[in-house]
């Protein structure tokens, strides 16, 4: 009910804010034909920058290695945990389904606000966005629409909640797993410790709160991107996780030596290549999530045929659950 809700204020909070600002910016047309007269409008190959005011190359390399983002997502745990908790089956397919064309649309939606923002910047009704500050966007437009009325003002507040609900509906996900996974998964399976459901309950509790701690931290800088901290999260997970589950799925002869060794490498790549080899620039300037993720694959399937099979038991699970 929460994400439905969720769900319901953050697509509303899109329309307005995407119909208030083509309306700001000078119309549909307006916004078309701004877009049109950006250097590398619609090329594969070269990207616009806004500050220069001109087009700047896009080489393949970037392309693929963008591409990468799609991989993190089998090691999402915000995203698996929807899949998990599903009361039938047999609705997988659907909930597939629907997930990807919402993608499809929240991303069409960002990149058609981005679009409209500098439309609104040419047509003199925003001041011009660069760096991080671009990223506050959809905030200094519902502080636009705030001053249209009492009425414009409700619409305001309720696109702040509809930020405010993408970020929860995160959030939420990302502190339960985390929760979860140090209480039960670290503490009382790998570390063998006695909990009782008190002390379990504490330490869950106690992992939220240093959690939001080391995110308020993260927050206080002004001058952080938004997207280079997701970006670098998301590379961590899909890099420690993705191939493991991917492995865990498909691959009966991958065992919890070959995973165990599959996370700590990946997530220990996504350091190393973001700054030590990524700085070298060139072919190396690729997004970390790529190398991470091979590397992963490979020293889970490597490690995993040269350490013992899994246990009987465990390989009729998974046949049946196959």
């Amino acid at each position: 009910t929460m994400d439905l809700i969720q769900s319901i204020i953050m697509t509303v909070a899109l329309v307005v804010i995407t119909v208030f600002s083509i309306n700001q910016a000078g119309g549909v047309d307006a916004v078309v034909e701004n877009a049109k007269s950006m250097d590398g409008y619609l090329s594969f190959f070269q990207t616009y920058d806004p500050v220069a005011g001109s087009a700047k190359p896009y080489p393949a390399i970037n392309i693929f290695s963008m591409l990468a983002w799609g991989l993190g997502y089998f090691g999402m745990p915000h995203i698996l945990l929807r899949f998990m908790a599903i009361e039938d089956e047999k609705k997988l397919v659907l909930s597939r389904r629907i997930a990807t064309v919402w993608v499809v649309i929240a991303m069409a939606a960002s990149i058609l606000i981005g679009m409209v923002g500098l439309g609104m910047t040419k047509a003199g009704a925003l001041e011009f966005l660069s760096g991080s500050t671009s990223e506050t966007l959809i905030v200094r437009v519902a502080s636009l629409i705030s001053q249209h009325g009492v009425l414009a003002a409700i619409l305001a507040g309720l696109i702040l909640a509809g930020i405010l609900a993408a970020t929860m509906s995160t959030a939420d996900s990302q502190m339960l797993a985390a929760a979860s996974s140090v209480s039960q998964n670290i503490l009382q399976e790998f570390a063998h410790l006695k909990l009782s459901e008190k002390q379990s309950l504490f330490a869950a509790r106690l992992t939220i709160v240093c959690v939001s701690v080391v995110g308020v931290v993260l927050a206080r800088d002004p001058n952080s991107s938004v997207f280079g901290i997701v970006s670098f999260a998301w590379a961590g997970f899909g890099g420690s996780f993705g191939a493991v589950v991917l492995c865990s799925l498909f691959w009966k002869r991958c065992n919890w030596q070959g995973a165990l060794a599959g996370m700590l490498s990946g997530g220990l790549m996504v350091f190393v290549w973001k700054y030590l080899v990524s700085p070298l620039g060139g072919v190396f300037g690729i997004y970390e999530l790529l190398p991470a993720f091979l590397v992963s694959l490979a020293v889970c399937v490597v490690v995993s045929l040269v350490t013992p099979a899994p246990e009987a038991d465990i390989l009729a699970e998974f046949d049946a659950a196959k």
